[in-house]
């Protein structure tokens, strides 16, 4: 899918020279450039959630299954 953008200048001539030392086009190097922010994004999100709950006053998960069976 094609889709405008503004980038800087000074950006264009960078990526044409990665490209051209790369033997690739400008629009590859941005594909990549885009899917790797999204991976990192979604490699982000995953990783926030470890340690949620460190440091919190809430009881083990263990010691709480641990009631809710003593009750039946």
């Amino acid at each position: 899918m094609r889709t405008l953008v503004d980038i800087p200048e000074e950006d264009i001539e960078a990526l044409d020279r990665l490209a051209a030392q790369r033997n690739v086009s400008r629009a590859s190097l941005i594909r990549e450039a885009v899917g790797e922010l999204l991976d990192r994004q979604k490699d982000d999100i995953v990783l926030d959630g470890f340690g949620l709950w460190a440091g919190s006053e809430t009881e083990d998960g263990l010691i709480i299954q641990r009631k809710l069976r003593a009750e039946w």
